[in-house]
């Protein structure tokens, strides 16, 4: 190993191969101080994570959300260490978390995302940003402006998820549209579809959360609040809960849309007969644009540092992650880099 290759106990030359600090899960969650760096893939550029968000997906994972095995995390902002594109070493950025072949039939018709051989970073056969070092392909890459600082940067694939939705449906003045969670996402998405003039409630548990809404001129109620009428034009789930699709259809109207954003471990049976009988169009809707988000970070047209809770430290991730689940916390925070 080279000489200087480790400092204060880390490892600073990505060329080392030595191990890094790591927040992995293997039917438990565990922070590892000697954890095997990421290995390289053709095309990947090498990342040394500065800081990365916990995401209501980590903690899926953790309750058995798509069987993952490997280090958690894909929401981040890192420094280029090492990449094929030299023009973007040294450069800040973040990543599309897909990594795709791009030559099966769904990434030949456009649809890399459902690239049948992709793999997912932190979430399927693909190693994620909890720890120092993480690899992507260079294309996955966009550089990001010094006005998006790092601690919104990390809002840029959970934001970007959110401007999806203005990709698949047709807002305007006159849809009616109801944001169930009041989480991170739902928040995100609120703010997205008030900007393009949707009037837009959310409906939350959380008294603070929904104060945010006030603040951003976005009407909120309290779920035990509501009545469902069938009366929404459309219906965005951001509850993260497997009861979330149930009240989405208490509240659309028929030819009504239901957007479902919420990935759960936990099934629920449900009668799906009245998305027929009422002819509603149930949409799944998962990544998005990231210039999109990166845009509306750089002009601060989405307020995301409101939704920072807490900042913690790499080491404290496991109890960085019960805080996270907790009632009412919003954006937890594991600041990896020094």
């Amino acid at each position: 190993m080279s000489q200087g290759a480790f400092e204060h106990g880390r490892c600073i030359l990505p060329d080392a191969h030595c191990p890094m600090r790591a927040l992995s899960y293997d039917n438990a969650l565990r922070f590892e101080p000697h954890h095997p760096e990421p290995p390289a893939g053709e095309g990947d550029s090498l990342l040394r994570v500065r800081m990365a968000g916990i995401c209501s997906t980590d903690q899926e994972i953790c309750r058995g959300y798509m069987g993952f095995r490997g280090v958690l995390g894909h929401e981040f902002v890192a420094t280029v260490e090492t990449s094929p594109k030299p023009e973007i070493v040294g450069k800040r950025v973040c990543g599309e978390i897909n990594v795709v072949c791009g030559k099966c039939d769904l990434c030949m018709a456009g649809l890399s995302t459902h690239c049948r051989n992709r793999s997912v970073m932190g979430i399927l056969n693909h190693g994620g940003a909890f720890a120092d070092f993480a690899r992507l392909p260079a294309s996955n890459l966009h550089v990001l402006p010094d006005t998006v600082d790092d601690d919104a940067a990390v809002f840029v694939e959970p934001l970007a998820a959110a401007f999806q939705i203005l990709k698949q449906i047709t807002l305007d003045g006159r849809k009616w549209v109801t944001v169930l969670g009041d989480g991170k996402l739902g928040l995100l998405v609120a703010q997205v579809l008030r900007n393009v003039g949707a009037p837009v409630r959310v409906i939350g548990r959380h008294a603070p959360k929904l104060a945010l809404c006030e603040k951003w001129s976005i009407r909120a109620r309290a779920v035990d609040e509501i009545a469902a009428r069938h009366d929404q034009d459309v219906v965005v789930d951001c509850t993260g809960s497997a009861a979330g699709l149930e009240l989405a259809m208490a509240m659309v109207r028929p030819r009504g849309t239901i957007v479902l954003k919420s990935t759960v471990a936990q099934g629920k049976p449900l009668n799906l007969a009245p998305l027929v009988i009422d002819e509603v169009t149930l949409l799944g809707s998962r990544c998005g644009p990231f210039r999109e988000a990166i845009r509306a970070l750089a002009s601060r047209e989405v307020d995301v540092l409101s939704l920072v809770h807490r900042r913690m430290k790499l080491e404290q991730g496991a109890e960085a992650m019960l805080l996270a689940s907790r009632p009412g916390v919003t954006k937890v925070l594991l600041s990896v880099a020094d």
